[in-house]
């Protein structure tokens, strides 16, 4: 019986050896991101991106010779359960990093659960200005997107190209990431263009069911044109509700929404019934024409089209895919997968995305520029397209 006994520990320990070895080759990074709900149509492309970034790297060999193993859950958009998914990925799966979230109500929410276990935390959506100002911002944090005064700039400064507008709405969604859209945005535009006036602003809550009493009281302040931050599954609820209305011909189409509604995943989501005329950005384009499109990006493309199995791929893909970048170069760049080495190496780091170099500034930004232009249909595609598309702001050193 004693020699049994001696032989079952033996037998345990010889068992757990290569379990172990294989936990010291893997590097984990959890990534909640919504892919349920309205904002799926962001979110499960998002993934598809960093599920690619992966894949490519783990080919080429991973990381200081270990294999990125991405551990995906729903956050349903929902603060709180974003808050539960990144604890549980944390102290239940070990994991070593933490990338995604989408909304600006996930992200601060999880950076404060990445500051208090000093680990990584890389959002590749969240434009909240607040994430990476005092006191919010902590060595752990980075952000591989754009920013509320980023994109209220950008903007801000084709709002002003209307020479005959004079008055001017909001609408946004009323939370974090659509208050600070607004007011970033009144705030470049009262630079450019003093003589504009704000005639009215609406404030319905994420994932609105019903948009008909906001675009009433708006089309009855009359506004020359409209900034609006609705996005994902709001931003379709809200077209489908406004069109019949007569609100998009109201503005004559002097539309601008800077929360990615020129993706052609939210084009394809609305078909037919996307209101062309209007100007909106991506972070990719996807279709992009003229002569100005990067050789990396069209490998990119063709390559998410591939992984994807889609005839278009996405718009989205590419922050989900530059995350999962950058983190990784920071691994390699500190030679270690301490979240401490790691968070330092990331600082002042640059590294290559599908449209170009990107740097994290001392704030841990990038300030990243998107793609803007208006929306048109062309016979060569079933969605709208943005027509030649415009790098925004126009890319500085940081």
């Amino acid at each position: 019986m004693r020699l049994q006994h001696c032989l079952g520990l033996a037998l345990a320990v010889a068992a757990s050896v290569p379990l172990a070895a294989r936990a010291d080759d893997t590097i984990k990074i959890g990534f909640p991101i919504p892919l349920s709900g309205p904002t799926a149509v962001y979110g499960e492309p998002i993934l598809k991106g960093a599920q690619m970034a992966v894949q490519e790297i783990n080919a080429a060999g991973g990381v200081l010779g270990k294999k990125l193993e991405l551990l995906p859950r729903d956050s349903k958009a929902n603060a709180d359960e974003a808050v539960r998914l990144a604890r549980e990925l944390i102290i239940k799966d070990s994991v070593d990093f933490l990338a995604g979230t989408l909304t600006s109500a996930e992200a601060p929410a999880v950076s404060t659960v990445a500051k208090e276990n000093k680990i990584v935390f890389v959002a590749p959506t969240a434009k909240l200005t607040q994430l990476t100002l005092p006191p919010q911002l902590h060595p752990y944090v980075f952000r591989v997107s754009s920013n509320t005064a980023v994109e209220g700039q950008a903007g801000a400064s084709l709002m002003a190209k209307f020479t005959d507008v004079k008055t001017v709405a909001t609408i946004a969604p009323d939370y974090a990431y659509g208050r600070d859209s607004a007011a970033d945005f009144i705030t470049a535009l009262k630079k450019l263009r003093p003589d504009i006036t704000i005639v009215d602003q609406e404030w319905p809550k994420l994932g609105e069911a019903d948009f008909t009493p906001f675009i009433n009281a708006q089309m009855g302040k009359k506004p020359d044109a409209v900034y609006c931050s609705l996005f994902a599954g709001d931003f379709v609820t809200f077209t489908k509700e406004a069109t019949p209305l007569g609100y998009f011909k109201a503005i004559n189409n002097r539309l601008l929404d800077p929360a990615e509604v020129g993706t052609i995943d939210e084009a394809q989501a609305l078909g037919d019934q996307y209101p062309y005329g209007i100007i909106a950005d991506a972070y990719d384009p996807v279709v992009w024409g003229g002569a100005n499109e990067p050789a990396e990006h069209k490998t990119f493309v063709k390559d998410l089209q591939t992984f994807m199995k889609s005839q278009y791929g996405s718009g989205w893909a590419i922050v989900g895919y530059e995350a999962i970048e950058a983190l990784s170069q920071g691994i390699k760049k500190a030679g270690s997968t301490k979240s401490d080495d790691v968070a330092k190496a990331m600082v002042g780091m640059t590294f290559d995305t599908p449209v170009g170099k990107r740097t994290f500034n001392a704030d841990h930004e990038t300030l990243s520029p998107e793609y803007w232009g208006t929306m048109v249909k062309e016979a060569a595609y079933p969605f709208a397209i943005i027509k030649d598309p415009q790098l925004l702001p126009a890319p500085t050193t940081n």
